[in-house]
């Protein structure tokens, strides 16, 4: 028995939702910091999922936030 399938939200529609740039969410995506689907090519994001990771308080940035450039990077 299949369960109704929930609406699935496009990078874009998370982007919104997070108020933050499409760009950081693809980044997310494939970095696997953020639950998502594949179909094909196209990245999906599941409402429910996104939902119980936002409540469990979503991934952290390894390193943290302030992450360090890979090239020429000074030690401030």
């Amino acid at each position: 028995m299949l369960l109704e399938p929930a609406r699935l939200l496009t990078a874009k529609q998370v982007s919104e939702l997070l108020l933050v740039a499409e760009q950081r969410v693809h980044d997310m995506g494939r970095k696997n910091l953020i639950p998502h689907l594949k179909l094909g090519r196209q990245v999906r994001f599941d409402p429910h999922q996104l939902e119980q990771w936002l409540a469990s308080g979503g991934t952290p940035l390894p390193g943290g936030w302030r992450m360090k450039a890979s090239r020429g990077s000074d030690s401030r």
